[in-house]
């Protein structure tokens, strides 16, 4: 027994390795991942995404940060005042930078003919200790005399003949001058003042403003050209007494079916006494409306035929008789065909023709250039709707699978702001109704 035994355990120690190396011996089934081959890229599900450097540009998102945005992008419909009344508010704008004050020298009889502003300031202050230097080319050529006066008053004089700036250094005895110059203007407290100057600035295509929207100034930075527009604007509101607002909602407006929206269908809809004046142009068309049509008639109207989709919705206003812009794109929900749009608007609230009404011109603009344009009087309390601008004046692509008979609708309200003295203001404003009419009548 113990013999047989031991050639059993035997038999067994050499089965188990042949039975392990058999095993060894057996193919293993190769366990593979997901591999996919993108522009001679594997990539599988541990891969690092690579992508193309992008150069040293401001992204879009950060560009487009702006503390006005809350107060620009909202509307509310349903408190909006066709007119208010504000009291004046004194608007002052002090120049930045100026320096030191220059010495109290007697300038007379000082006389110079065709020489650069630089060569002027340096025959005046020949004699003295003080330095001429010259921030950027200032090629103008001047001529004059100064009969009599100090020397801030002379140099004051030269440099705005030369339509330049000057700072004094009082320390290292230098008289810096130059083309651009920085102010600050301290604004009223109004909101909607406040965002009437910076409208009209950005109609008149000013870009360098800094707003402190927490105690009302703003900062700004130009040549001549600017303070003299900035001047005019801050005058003007002064004067003219008149603000004029727009509040606007922007749509995408898809058909249901083949075919385009049916406009005509707004006659039987809300009546001939509620669309007042249609204006074509190269693109599109105006129809001046009453109060009756608003966002939510307009709305419940087009969804019958379609599917509506609201865009952008904002508002921006204008000095009396200035121009000013509303950027789709700046208040857009998301990014879309038609951010890029540009909404400009130039109006006068006065009289026409013996009656009041708001004499206003609105562009559709786009960086590719001018889409259309309207030259529109309407009364207090009418409205536009923009009509017939195609979706695909928006699209470069040769291709796209959006249906050709989309198109942009443009909602527009007007508002006037009235800017009243001190002891002409009264806080109850004429918003509506019989008050309404009366002021218009006025």
């Amino acid at each position: 027994m113990k013999n047989l035994f031991y050639k059993t355990r035997i038999k067994f120690g050499i089965a188990v390795p042949c039975f392990l190396l058999l095993c060894a011996c057996q193919p293993v089934q190769p366990s593979f991942d997901t591999v996919h081959v993108v522009e001679k890229l594997v990539i599988d599900e541990r891969s690092v995404p690579i992508y193309p450097r992008k150069a040293a540009l401001t992204t879009d998102t950060a560009r487009r940060f702006a503390l006005d945005l809350p107060k620009r992008c909202q509307v509310d419909w349903d408190n909006q005042r066709v007119l208010s009344v504000l009291p004046e508010e004194h608007v002052e704008i002090v120049r930045l930078d100026v320096g030191g004050a220059l010495p109290e020298f007697n300038v007379e009889n000082y006389s110079f003919e065709k020489l650069l502003v630089k060569d002027v300031l340096e025959k005046l202050l020949d004699g003295t200790n003080i330095r001429v230097i010259e921030k950027e080319s200032l090629p103008d050529k001047i001529s004059g005399t100064i009969r009599s006066g100090n020397l801030p008053d002379a140099v004051e004089l030269i440099a705005k003949m030369g339509r330049a700036y000057y700072s004094y250094d009082a320390d290292l005895k230098e008289l810096y001058i130059g083309r651009r110059a920085r102010w600050l203007m301290k604004m009223p407290k109004d909101q909607g003042v406040i965002m009437a100057l910076l409208d009209a600035m950005r109609g008149a295509d000013m870009r360098n403003m800094l707003v402190n929207w927490e105690d009302r100034t703003m900062q700004l930075e130009g040549n001549y050209q600017t303070e003299r527009e900035v001047r005019q604007i801050v005058a003007d509101l002064g004067a003219q007494k008149y603000i004029i607002a727009w509040d606007i909602d922007v749509y995408r407006v898809y058909p249901r079916t083949e075919n385009p929206i049916v406009w005509m269908n707004m006659l039987p809809a809300f009546g001939n006494k509620n669309i007042k004046m249609s204006i074509p142009g190269v693109v599109g068309r105006t129809l001046v409306v009453s109060p009756e049509i608003n966002t939510k008639t307009l709305q419940h109207f087009l969804s019958q035929q379609a599917n509506v989709v609201l865009i952008s919705q904002g508002t921006f206003s204008v000095p009396n008789g200035w121009q000013s812009r509303f950027d789709i794109g700046q208040c857009s929900r998301e990014e879309r065909l038609e951010t890029g749009l540009i909404v400009g608007a130039t109006g006068k609230f006065g009289d026409y023709a013996g009656m009041k009404k708001i004499d206003a011109k609105i562009a559709l603009r786009t960086p590719a250039g001018e889409i259309a344009s309207f030259s529109i009087p309407s009364s207090l309390g009418d409205n536009y709707v923009i009509i017939g601008i195609p979706t695909h004046s928006f699209i470069e692509a040769p291709e796209t699978l959006i249906s050709p008979f989309a198109e942009l609708v443009v909602f527009m309200s007007p508002r006037v702001i009235s800017v009243v003295r001190q002891g002409e203001f009264q806080a109850a404003a004429p918003l509506s109704g019989q008050d309404l009419r009366d002021f218009l009548d006025e």
